[in-house]
């Protein structure tokens, strides 16, 4: 199985950048996403950049990827990792059912 990995772009070259990730700092192969900007976050996956993201989403994929983490060490309790795991969920409107 392969995870994407947010990335920041630390400094850009013409194919590689050096970005700093959750697993420390790693060079990024830039054929799919092009040169970026120093602080731009990317989805990578084995070292390859196959996405540009936004911030919002890098720290959601980041706890996301915490909460797995977690869940291998036997924890139970994700409310720290998922902000809306405090809610009872809501049903989309297309399959509510109307009271008769």
């Amino acid at each position: 199985m392969c995870l994407g990995i947010p990335a920041q772009v630390l400094e850009c070259g013409e194919y590689y950048a050096r970005c700093r990730s959750r697993n420390g700092e790693l060079l990024v192969d830039l054929s799919l996403v092009g040169q970026q900007a120093t602080g731009t976050w990317l989805m990578t996956f084995l070292d390859a950049a196959r996405e540009v993201i936004s911030a919002e989403r890098a720290v959601a994929i980041n706890a996301a990827l915490a909460a797995l983490d977690a869940a291998q060490s036997g924890t139970t309790d994700f409310t720290a990792f998922f902000a809306d795991l405090d809610r009872e969920p809501q049903l989309p409107d297309f399959l509510r059912t109307e009271p008769s």
